[in-house]
């Protein structure tokens, strides 16, 4: 779009805006024309309004996660969501020592900083201002006269600096959009405190994860480890083979190399663990014991409702819509850049040659230096910031919409996960209780010769393996419950919610 052309659009909304401005504001005296028309102008702006776009979801969830909505109840925050009592201390520790939670907090006071000063440029400054000036003018240099002059003068005034009359809304955009970013960043660290309790508590549950198949491996190689020795006196009499020996002592080894790996793993999440907390475990105060996976248990209630009401409460996408709002007074701001510029300078005081005449009779000074700036040519400047303003706004409009898509497949994931994952550790939990029996029954029967041995590692594997499984199913579904609150924003921590079953 041509300057040319541009100029003529924001014309004819100013002259549209004028005349809606003007029909307001009835004159009933020609002598009260300036007055109520710089009250009108002031009023009107090249802001676009503002409409929310339709979230771009279903109406309802995937049939496989479909819900039905119960009861109503009050839930509380996070505490009311984590109730194991160790949980509860990591994630409170965390929520005061996090370092990423600290700058974001930190970067909500720039925003609201940064808002003032914005907000600020709608009103006039007013300064006081108390100076001496005195010159000397030697004769040689003087046009009137032949002598030296010597002057000097003091003043005390109230200045007004430098304030613009917002006919067009151009501060008043800037502001709006100072605000909405203030609010963005806001709840960007609302969505990142979210971020972070659900953070600490996968943390928590895989460490202890970790911990639990840590001791089944040595567990596994305490047992395989008296195979072993079994089998070597076998072999020492005659009743087994060397190859019977070798296989048992590689089992042995492969046991004590998945143990190596479970404490590697287990000192890394404890190291990230710590960093989430924001100082070592070991130093918080009155921290509870452990608990087994098999006793976590997180808040039963599930959070639901209409996927619109819940996911535009997830600060995510409150914070890409406050870019939106943002972007959009910008444009506002863009089309008044095209219209004239008025802005106010002036003071009013005293003025004397001495410094004790300064408030005497007739003393009175002051002055006034209204400007009128009207861009003529600025080589296109104006219009590519406005083509630039609009861009953005769509760029912002696509990213809005994108962060509802996101947070609805999340959920959805997470819904689905949840029914899986429940299903596959009951069916892993049957699965290692059959295959714990069959070692037992192997093992009796290689006692008394009737199985081989190539059965009872068989049964070995097979055991451990169903037992390793099973944690991590349990962990599993327990980080999907601990994601699943970060994924519905902690919905029911705000009042009342529904809470829907499957």
């Amino acid at each position: 779009m041509t300057e040319k052309s541009w100029t003529r659009i924001v014309g004819a909304q100013f002259i549209a805006r004028l005349d809606v401005c003007e029909s307001r504001n009835k004159l009933r005296s020609y002598k009260t024309v300036p007055f109520v028309l710089l009250a009108a102008l002031s009023g009107c702006s090249m802001m676009p309004d503002y409409e929310r776009p339709a979230a771009p979801v279903p109406d309802a969830w995937p049939d496989s996660v479909k819900l039905k909505i119960t009861r109503e109840i009050v839930l509380g925050d996070w505490p009311d969501y984590f109730t194991e009592p160790r949980l509860q201390a990591l994630i409170r520790a965390a929520l005061e020592n996090n370092r990423d939670l600290r700058i974001a907090t930190a970067r909500i006071a720039e925003a609201r900083a940064q808002y003032g000063i914005q907000q600020a440029d709608r009103l006039p400054n007013v300064n006081v201002t108390a100076g001496r000036n005195a010159s000397l003018t030697p004769a040689g240099a003087s046009a009137f006269t032949s002598n030296a002059m010597h002057t000097q003068r003091y003043d005390v005034s109230l200045a007004l600096l430098s304030f613009e009359l917002d006919f067009w809304g151009r501060v008043a955009s800037l502001s709006e959009a100072a605000k909405a970013g203030y609010l963005a960043t806001e709840a960007a660290q609302r969505a990142f405190r979210l971020s972070l309790i659900a953070d600490v508590a996968n943390a928590s549950l895989s460490l202890q994860e970790l911990r639990e198949r840590t001791e089944l491996a040595a567990e596994t190689a305490r047992t395989r480890g008296e195979y072993r020795d079994l089998t070597a006196r076998r072999r020492d009499l005659g009743v087994s083979s060397n190859l019977d020996f070798l296989q048992a002592d590689g089992a042995y080894q492969a046991t004590l190399a998945e143990r190596a790996s479970l404490e590697r793993q287990q000192a890394a999440a404890a190291n990230l663990l710590d960093l989430l907390v924001g100082q070592p475990v070991a130093q918080i105060e009155n921290l509870p014991a452990a608990r087994k996976l098999a006793t976590h248990d997180l808040h039963n209630g599930l959070r639901a409702g209409l996927p619109a009401e819940v996911l535009l409460q997830r600060p995510d996408v409150l914070a890409a819509e406050q870019k939106l709002i943002a972007a959009n007074a910008n444009i506002g701001a863009a089309r008044a850049a095209f219209l004239p510029r008025i802005t106010l300078t002036g003071s009013v005081g005293t003025a004397s040659r001495t410094l004790g005449g300064l408030f005497d009779a007739g003393s009175g000074a002051w002055s006034f230096q209204p400007a009128l700036t009207l861009p003529l040519f600025d080589a296109g400047r104006n219009s590519a910031n406005a083509d630039v303003a609009e861009a953005r706004k769509i760029i912002a409009v696509a990213e809005y919409e994108k962060t509802i898509q996101q947070a609805f497949r999340e959920v959805a994931d997470l819904l689905n996960a949840r029914e899986k994952l429940a299903e596959q550790l009951a069916a892993q939990l049957a699965n290692a209780d059959a295959q714990s029996q069959l070692l037992k029954l192997v093992e009796a029967r290689y006692k008394a010769g009737i199985a081989n041995h190539l059965e009872v590692l068989d049964a070995q594997r097979e055991s451990f393996a169903a037992q390793q499984g099973a944690l991590q199913v349990r962990r599993t579904l327990l980080s999907a419950d601990a994601q699943l609150y970060k994924a519905l924003a902690g919905y029911g921590s705000q009042g009342v919610r529904h809470v829907a079953s499957q």
